[in-house]
């Protein structure tokens, strides 16, 4: 299991203040792992690298933190897609390979 991180480390981690962050999570682009509160938070490696990549798209494509949310949620369905794509390739190269040995056996 990873460690987890509090959001002061957080922050500096990200290169962000606490007011970033806060409107990171209150935007749905980020979970705290633990905390009700701010002050409460902890965060996994895993929100560390979305926030960061986050922070970058926001500030190279010059979004508010909505598009950041939506740019993202695409981003990942495309890496979704992505991987499922290549599930199928697989599946299919097996399956004519089955096709192949069957011919072969005939």
């Amino acid at each position: 299991m990873s460690s987890l991180i509090v959001l002061q480390e957080f922050c500096v981690l990200c290169e962000v203040s606490e007011p970033v962050v806060v409107e990171i999570v209150e935007h749905g682009i980020l979970a705290p792992q633990r905390g009700k509160r701010p002050a409460e938070w902890h965060f996994d490696t895993g929100a560390l690298h979305r926030a960061r990549r986050a922070v970058r798209l926001r500030r190279e494509l010059e979004l508010d933190w909505a598009a950041t949310a939506l740019a993202l949620h695409l981003l990942d369905e495309v890496e979704e897609l992505r991987r499922e794509n290549q599930r199928l390739r697989q599946r299919l190269a097996r399956f004519a390979g089955e096709l192949r040995d069957v011919g072969a056996d005939s």
